[in-house]
């Protein structure tokens, strides 16, 4: 299998099309241990994947950390992400990038879940200690990630944003304020302007699984991605995705075995309907019906951020 490599817009950075989106392994979803974990991205980086996608609220640096001391360390581009808003919040997410991976530097640092030209104004804080960062040597490019249009749109005309890392799948799935074609367009006039950018939820955090060759040879074919994010938990998943990326056929055993692996959001009995999770839903999936969260599956994409923000545990990605 040979991967295909791309510059990251103009950051310098030369990373594979298959971007390894850990999000699936944390304990929002998976939970796999730092040994189990770490060694499905040391199997991914010895066949070629050099680009791993994190954030600060999947509690997985652990797992990242395992994997490039082993070698890897030099040779893969680590993105994360971070909530914060002041100046003072993304320095002790930074701190705690760097001191958790055991690095002296972050590939790219992105403000997390962007929605517009006005969330951008109340992280500018945030983002003008990433751009100090940059130029200390301790991030090498910044940037942001989104569900929204109009984030992309943002993005791409803020002079301190270099890289953005918007969903886009097939269907649309995911996109909170527009259609795909909308979506699209904003994509093309952000790699316009120079930005780097890799996509996100091609699968549609697995409503596509039915079809994973086709969703994914939509993203493949758009120019302006360099890389495409996608979770992957076991080694199964981590073949079929190689092969998809590679341009070579899913076997039909392991292509069935992937299909009864589909993903599912679990709601428990004893949920009481705090709300916590409605807010925490980036696709605004979530609702609370008669006295308890309730789920419309056609705009969840099975991220599991709302897992993270209930305070009995109530929901899971399974």
């Amino acid at each position: 299998m040979s991967l295909e490599y791309r510059y990251l817009g103009q950051t310098g950075l030369l990373v594979s099309r298959l971007c390894f989106g850990s999000l699936t392994m944390a304990p929002m979803q998976a939970n796999l241990s730092v040994q189990e974990g770490g060694r499905l991205l040391e199997a991914a980086f010895a066949m070629g994947v050099n680009f791993v996608d994190t954030a600060e609220t999947y509690d997985n640096y652990g797992h990242i950390r395992w994997a490039l001391e082993r070698g890897w360390s030099q040779r893969v581009h680590v993105a994360t992400k971070s909530y914060a808003v002041t100046a003072a919040e993304m320095q002790q997410s930074l701190e705690r990038a760097l001191r958790e991976l055991g690095r002296d530097y972050i590939d790219i640092f992105l403000l997390h879940e962007q929605e517009s030209s006005l969330t951008l104004r109340g992280h500018a804080d945030a983002l003008d200690y990433l751009a100090r960062a940059k130029e200390r040597g301790l991030v090498r490019a910044v940037g942001i990630s989104t569900h929204h249009v109009a984030g992309v749109r943002a993005g791409a005309l803020h002079p301190q944003v270099d890289v953005i890392h918007p969903l886009i799948n097939r269907p649309g799935w995911g996109i909170v304020d527009g259609t795909v074609e909308d979506m699209l367009a904003a994509i093309e006039f952000a790699a316009s302007l120079g930005k780097g950018l890799y996509g996100m939820k091609a699968l549609a955090g697995g409503h596509l699984y039915h079809d994973p060759a086709t969703a994914l040879q939509f993203v493949l074919a758009l120019p302006e991605l360099a890389a495409i994010a996608v979770g992957m938990q076991n080694e199964a998943e981590l073949t079929a995705n190689l092969l998809h990326f590679t341009g070579q056929a899913v076997p039909q055993e392991l292509a069935a075995k992937l299909k009864r692996q589909q993903r599912n959001l679990s709601i428990a009995d004893w949920c009481i309907g705090c709300g916590n999770c409605v807010a925490a839903c980036p696709s605004q999936a979530l609702m609370i019906v008669q006295g308890r969260a309730s789920v419309d599956l056609s705009r969840c994409v099975f991220c599991g951020y709302c897992s993270r923000a209930c305070p009995d545990f109530c929901l899971k990605v399974i």
